[in-house]
């Protein structure tokens, strides 16, 4: 299905933060933006994008389009990699909010006889509340635990016979493992996992479904647009659909800002449609993907983008070459005996850059055979050289959050040469 929208109520939308927001009433003066002129989806392509640095610079509440006695509640970014993005929610966010959790449950097959095991965390991120709240509003049991403590997670999980698991899919494989390391796997009773917060791979995937039992679903949603639960992939497991009744999806070719056609991959830029407290417009996720323009074999209207395969600030470039997370789980596939896990460590060397190519691999491989045909493949699908180490099945580092894969040494290595000197 091709992504469409109500030209008035995009119209009304953008009208709605041109007249309210502090944040778009300053972006579209500097841009002399004229709403009203906007009569059609053509006008509104001129309408300037916003991205999450435009967002740090009216920290703290910038972005805020109501009254403080509107706002109930803010959540925000983690600040990792600079000012933290808070955005605030009116009553009416929250419900919406909900809602839209409640249907991503209900289109991964939950109902009101399920166990939901909550572990991603609570506070100023957005995940643990979202998807607590969505089970509420489902009526399933919510068991919400949030993040660590594995050795309670598995009591829970086997005390009261939690049927779905809520996690990224880094702490999902860490629960994997930990079951079948402790026995424990006829003793659970999960069916599904409900996974988000971070892009994974299908061997990943293969490895957690295979491990726990479970059928996986990728939720997607960012802190900026409500949290998590802005669209989930289906039991057909064809794309994942979005809420186009609650935002409106284009597709940009990230260099140029050109807006692609559906089924072309590039950056996902999203539109808020009911948004009170904290209205975008055209905002830049950073996402890869594509609006898939065909109707999901489900049967349902809601459109479709399709799986996340990594982001644009996700993107090294080494010799020349951009490397993108997505390449290294597409290029593992290709090559029989490797593990889910790795890691990429890129330094300079002897006046030149390096990569390292680190991943796990199973038990009772060649190991030299293997590294011999990992770097091959890595030199004809990537298009550079790289070292490989092949480690033992659970070697690298396993995470409560999100798992860190790709270590950018060079210019801590260059800034080290110039102390020297």
């Amino acid at each position: 299905m091709r992504s469409t929208v109500d030209f008035e109520i995009l119209k009304k939308s953008l009208v709605y933060a041109a007249e309210n927001s502090p944040f778009y009433i300053r972006l579209f003066a500097e841009y002399g933006i004229n709403v009203e002129k906007v009569k059609s989806i053509e006008d509104f392509r001129e309408v300037p994008y916003s991205d999450k640095t435009d967002l740090r610079e009216v920290y703290p509440l910038g972005l805020q389009a109501v009254p403080d006695e509107e706002v109930v509640r803010i959540h925000s970014s983690s600040g990792t990699t600079g000012q933290p993005v808070i955005i605030p929610y009116t009553r009416e966010d929250v419900e919406n909010w909900a809602e839209m959790f409640a249907r991503c449950y209900e289109l991964a097959g939950l109902t009101r006889t399920d166990r939901v095991q909550i572990t991603p965390g609570f506070g100023l991120w957005t995940a643990g509340i979202g998807f607590q709240a969505g089970c509420e509003k489902l009526g399933a049991m919510a068991i919400p635990i949030g993040p660590g403590n594995t050795e309670k997670q598995l009591q829970m999980m086997v005390d009261l016979k939690t049927t779905v698991l809520c996690a990224t899919s880094s702490y999902a494989l860490l629960l994997a493992e930990e079951v079948n390391k402790r026995g424990l796997k006829d003793k659970i009773h999960l069916k599904r996992g409900i996974i988000g917060s971070e892009r994974w791979g299908d061997l990943m995937g293969k490895r957690i479904t295979e491990e726990l039992g479970i059928e996986l679903f990728d939720i997607y949603g960012l802190t900026e647009m409500y949290g998590p639960g802005i669209g989930i992939d289906c039991e057909k497991h064809e794309g994942i659909h979005y809420w186009n009744d609650y935002f409106y999806f284009e597709i940009i070719d990230p260099d140029t800002g050109e807006v692609l056609p559906d089924g072309e991959t590039g950056e996902l830029v999203i539109t808020t449609l009911k948004k009170a407290a904290a209205p975008l417009i055209r905002y830049r996720t950073h996402d890869l993907t594509r609006i898939i323009p065909h109707r999901c074999s489900c049967g349902r209207d809601y459109p479709m983008i399709d799986k996340i395969t990594g982001r644009t600030d996700d993107m090294v470039k080494v010799k020349g070459v951009n490397i993108y997370p997505g390449q290294i789980d597409e290029l593992m596939k290709e090559i029989e005996g490797l593990s889910s896990e790795y890691q990429i460590i890129i330094y300079h060397e002897e006046g030149r850059d390096r990569v390292l190519f680190r991943v796990e691999t199973a038990p009772a491989v060649d190991r030299v055979r293997l590294k011999e045909e990992i770097q091959k493949t890595f030199k004809n699908r990537i298009g550079i050289k790289a070292d490989c180490e092949c480690v033992k099945l659970g070697e690298l580092p396993r995470s409560e959050k999100k798992s860190r894969r790709v270590f950018d040494y060079r210019y801590e290595t260059q800034k080290k040469k110039e102390m020297v000197l």
